[in-house]
Order: structure tokens, then sequence, then C-alpha cells
């Protein structure tokens, strides 16, 4: 076989190789910038004396749950032509309370312990907007990276929003796995023979948010 030959077929061994390599790092610098926070939009700042995320848990075995409140530290909207295209906010998880706040038995200092939200070590908690698709006039899906005790991870819930006046008014839901989040306390994914004291993986998030110019 001549040499002219010889180098034909050790082109078609490696152009395969070359290409398929080109194709897997776009593909994957395509899903990181995906993942960035929208930047764009006019920004409404969050009024935290009336944004207020409202949180529900229990025990596996209860039919009552737990019900109390965090509150943000600081965040912002971003809205375009009417519409939420961004935005981020931060939670103080030191401001988390029962909502039977007459109760002083009610145990907020184990919320606060390495247990569950290890709020000395993380004492913030975020959610960042990545995406948001429109469902009708007032319904929207949107996704955001929620970061609790260190841990990111992407959610996407329904929310409600209002922008009229210079005031956004928002209302959201998320449902979350605590275990996804570092959270396994009493999980019964990862502790045998908790009968009757297993504490439910599932929690919800209620998100009240008011942003103004």
């Amino acid at each position: 076989m001549n040499d002219k030959l010889s180098l034909f077929y050790l082109f078609l061994v490696i152009a395969p190789l070359h290409f398929g390599c080109s194709k897997s790092v776009k593909e994957e610098t395509k899903n990181t910038i995906s993942a960035i926070p929208v930047s764009y939009g006019e920004k409404y700042k969050v009024d935290t004396s009336q944004s207020v995320v409202t949180w529900i848990g229990g025990m596996v075995l209860s039919p009552e749950g737990h019900l109390g409140y965090v509150y943000l530290s600081k965040g912002e909207l971003l809205i375009e032509k009417g519409q939420l295209v961004g935005g981020t906010a931060e939670i103080d998880m030191n401001s988390i309370e029962y909502g039977d706040k007459e109760n002083k038995n009610t145990p907020v200092k184990h919320l606060k312990s390495p247990d569950y939200f290890d709020v000395e070590k993380f004492p913030i908690s975020t959610i960042a907007i990545t995406k948001v698709d429109s469902v009708d006039s007032k319904n929207i899906e949107v996704t955001g990276n929620l970061t609790i005790k260190g841990v990111t991870r992407s959610v996407t819930f329904p929310a409600e929003i209002e922008v009229k006046d210079g005031i956004v008014k928002a209302r959201g839901k998320i449902f979350i796995d605590r275990t996804q989040w570092g959270i396994r306390y009493r999980s019964g994914k990862f502790y045998d023979n908790l009968a009757d004291q297993a504490v439910s993986d599932n929690v919800e998030f209620q998100i009240k948010i008011v942003a103004r110019k």
C-alpha cells in the first residue's frame, strides 16, 4: 500500500473521532449556558416586608403536618413586556419559625441544627430563575436552581403572577424531596425501624413575593 493511500485511511479513522468529540463539547456547553440565570429585563426589587415562604412538613404516619414560615432577605425579579423572565431571591434561614409561635415547646432550634438545615453553616438558601414558560395570561411555569444546605438542584413549579402599576405580585408552590438536599434526619430511605417516628421526605414551599420598581 502506498504512502498516500495509507494517509487517506488514517484520515478516515481519525475524522469521526474528532468531529464526535467536537459535538460532545458543544452539547455540554449548551447545557451549561441554559442553566445560567437570565440577566435581561427591568429590575423589580423584592419587598421583604411583604414576601414570605410558607413551609409544610410532617411525620409519615401522622395526618397532622407542621406549618411555618421563613423570610426573604433580598431579591429581584426581572420583567420584560409585562412578563417574568428571570430573577433571584435569598432566604434568611435564621428567620425560620413555626406557625404556632405561642407554643414555647415548638423545636425551632432543632430545625436550625445539622439534623435539618444546619443554619449556622448554611444561613442562606437561594433560588435563581433559569426559565419561564407562559401557560396563560396569569399562570406560568417556572424553572430555577434551588440551593439549600449548599446543595443546588433544578426545580420546576407552577406560579401565578400579576404586573400592575409598578408592582409585581407572584405566588408559587414547590414540592421537594428533602433528602435530595442532604436532609436525611429520620428518613425511611436511610434509617430502618423508625416506625411512627419516621419524618416525611416531602416538603411543600408556598412562595409569596411582592416586588417593586
